[in-house]
């Protein structure tokens, strides 16, 4: 990945997206100012790869993380309307997301509606619920461990630009 690659897919992004449709008029808008952070999901070359495909396939418009890596990691958490670059395993930009909604909810009370959104495997709260604790145990950043209370960052998103297929 280059930062070069990223402020292209970015510039591309803001306008595709519609982030600033008076621009000519009114300027800059704050929407389209400030570049969004670029990340990828899961904690591999080859995840990250798989939940990029559910998210651009449509399949996946949820994610979860836990509020204690967050903390951990002194980040902010997301909000409605917050920004994303999607990066593929090799850190390619591939998508430009949209935080829609967030909850915070004890790991043993995500619902249903939630792990279906999520868009892995079968789809069910049952493989939701098993993957997710052992992805918390292998991945945390923080020091205090699994807990079916634990608090999960439970995130609601929309691909607002899907990068053109890559040759």
């Amino acid at each position: 990945m280059t930062q070069d690659e990223i402020d292209a897919f970015w510039t591309d992004a803001k306008i595709v997206a519609g982030l600033n449709p008076t621009g000519f008029y009114m300027g800059t808008m704050p929407a389209e100012a400030l570049q969004p952070p670029a990340w990828s999901f899961g904690a591999s070359p080859q995840q990250a790869d798989e939940l990029l495909r559910l998210v651009l396939a449509g399949t996946k418009t949820a994610t979860a993380s836990a509020l204690w890596d967050y903390e951990a990691e002194d980040e902010p958490l997301p909000s409605v309307g917050t920004l994303s670059i999607v990066l593929d395993g090799e850190g390619h930009p591939r998508a430009l997301i949209r935080t829609d909604e967030v909850r915070i909810v004890p790991f043993e009370e995500v619902d249903e509606e939630h792990a279906r959104a999520e868009g892995e495997g079968t789809r069910t709260l049952a493989q939701w619920r098993a993957d997710h604790e052992r992805y918390f145990r292998e991945n945390a950043t923080h020091e205090r461990g699994f807990s079916p209370e634990m608090p999960v960052v439970l995130e609601r998103f929309e691909v607002l630009y899907p990068a053109p297929e890559q040759r």
